[in-house]
């Protein structure tokens, strides 16, 4: 059961009223997270912000959503698994991509690279070794991907922990919940 309010979009006022419209404009709906984000429009505001900045990023849409499961099972947050596993499909990630990202791999070297450095990101707080790096690198990838993949592991901890706090009802597809050890 839910343990922060979502609000109704259509019951609130003031600027969590004027991002609800905007997201319904281009959703079609608004999710719970954004809804229950919405008790604070400075958490939606800022949660929308970097997640649109992270929409232009170098980094292809597949590689992000992959990233933000590998960190949502990594955190135990069965909202953003159903979330990213929902979108990931809507956006061509086969079931067995999305399978394996949940453990932090993948059959394409390149997303297995960049799930790899995400996780040692995520295992470090962020630090990463010299050699982390230097692998990653290695892997023609840049310091601009580094940059970008250490934002996506930022704005997934951050929904993961919001989400398991709030206990957030998950209104996409459930999948079994996550069991951490």
């Amino acid at each position: 059961m839910a343990r922060l309010t979502a609000l109704d979009p259509d019951q609130t006022n003031g600027k969590s009223k004027e991002l609800f419209t905007a997201i319904k404009g281009k959703m079609g709906m608004v999710p719970n997270m954004m809804r229950t984000m919405g008790n604070s429009p400075a958490v939606l505001n800022g949660y929308l912000g970097l997640s649109t900045a992270l929409n232009s990023s170098s980094l292809t849409p597949k590689t992000r959503e992959l990233i933000s499961l590998m960190v949502a099972n990594e955190n135990g947050c069965d909202y953003c698994n159903s979330a990213h596993s929902f979108i990931g499909g809507k956006i061509g990630i086969d079931a067995d991509a999305l399978a394996q990202a949940r453990i932090g791999v993948s059959s394409d070297e390149k997303t297995n690279a960049a799930l790899e450095f995400a996780k040692a990101v995520l295992d470090t707080k962020g630090n990463v070794s010299d050699d982390a790096i230097a692998k990653f690198k290695g892997t023609g990838y840049e310091e601009e991907q580094i940059a970008e993949i250490v934002a996506a592991v930022a704005l997934s901890i951050f929904t993961n922990y919001f989400n398991n706090t709030a206990k957030t009802d998950i209104d996409f597809p459930k999948l079994a919940p996550i069991h951490q050890n």
